[in-house]
């Protein structure tokens, strides 16, 4: 019985453990993920300023806007349009959840279907702080 409450315990502990989110240190470790995700080589230093500008970086990052939908992950993809938060939805077809950890496979694609839709115009944060502003250097990425 003792062994049971035990395995419990920890099979309990484990599905609630937080997401494995990440947090790019540099615009170099940036730029290689957004390589192996299929980013064009032409628009990366746009890729790194929107993304620093939006999130810091950071895969984990929430923002509530005032409309009552929510932004997620590195790339800030709100959740009235492009996810479903609980669920799969939005034009994306994602959980907005699944937007918050490591794996930025999700985010990446859906991303690219917003660019390609919007261009880049449809961040907030690459118009205010990347648009006709001096971008990243990466050449020695």
């Amino acid at each position: 019985m003792n062994i049971f409450i035990i395995v419990t315990g920890i099979f309990l502990l484990g599905w609630n453990s937080p997401v494995e989110a990440k947090q790019f240190k540099t615009d170099c470790e940036l730029v290689r993920a957004l390589r192996q995700n299929g980013f064009p080589e032409t628009q990366l230093r746009d890729w790194a300023c929107l993304i620093f500008a939006e999130s810091s970086r950071q895969t984990q990052l929430t923002h509530k806007n005032r409309n009552g939908s929510t932004d997620y992950g590195l790339f800030q993809i709100n959740s009235k349009y492009w996810c479903g938060t609980g669920k799969k939805g939005g034009d994306c077809n994602v959980r907005c959840e699944d937007l918050l950890d490591d794996n930025i496979v999700d985010d990446s694609k859906c991303a690219k279907k917003i660019f390609k839709r919007h261009g880049f115009k449809a961040w907030y944060g690459w118009q205010s702080k990347c648009q006709g502003k001096a971008l990243p250097n990466i050449s020695q990425c």
